[in-house]
């Protein structure tokens, strides 16, 4: 059975995942043919990206099984998802404690204040709320204007009246976000 490629959702320690965007944002992932995995993590920043190493690494050592393409995989993940997502792309899961695996096609960031980047991090999309309290606008867009900078591919959205978690934005203005990120991520495939 030949499927599509894989993504990991970095992006929920709430254990009402089930229940969150997450789990809609899979949906939509599944709608379109890929496979979505979804972790609920440990707190703590090390911890939590041990426990995403740890599934990518399953993911890739079970992918027969699985019936998953895992080449150019993505990492998705919102607010401390997204700073997982991005450091797992960032230094790899050997880093963490997991396999020493290829670095993702593409990462999906939404409404983070991570400011960290390499000069060999993987292409990065990204989107947040101009009104989120959390995390500002400018500092994820000063981010991917850096690493663009450095020749990674990248794409930012900021949406006018959007605050933190807006999910995966139906009826806001950011609706189709998701098909954008998927779009981002298929360009990364070929």
């Amino acid at each position: 059975m030949k499927t599509r490629r894989g993504r990991i959702n970095a992006g929920n320690k709430n254990k009402r995942l089930y229940r969150g965007y997450s789990h809609r944002r899979d949906e939509e992932l599944s709608k379109q043919g890929y496979n979505a995995f979804a972790l609920i993590y440990r707190p703590g920043a090390q911890t939590a990206c041990e426990d995403l190493a740890r599934a990518i690494s399953f993911v890739f050592e079970n992918a027969e099984e699985l019936e998953v393409d895992t080449d150019s995989y993505s990492l998705w993940g919102g607010s401390a998802g997204a700073r997982m997502a991005a450091w797992l792309g960032s230094y790899g899961p050997a880093d963490f404690g997991g396999a020493e695996l290829p670095q993702p096609g593409a990462v999906i960031m939404q409404y983070t204040g991570h400011s960290d980047y390499t000069e060999c991090d993987p292409p990065t999309f990204a989107c947040v709320g101009e009104n989120d309290g959390i995390a500002n606008w400018r500092t994820m867009e000063q981010r991917l204007n850096r690493m663009a900078k450095l020749g990674i591919d990248t794409e930012f959205h900021h949406y006018p009246g959007l605050s933190h978690g807006f999910g995966i934005g139906t009826d806001t203005v950011a609706d189709g976000w998701v098909e954008e990120a998927i779009a981002f991520w298929e360009k990364q495939m070929k």
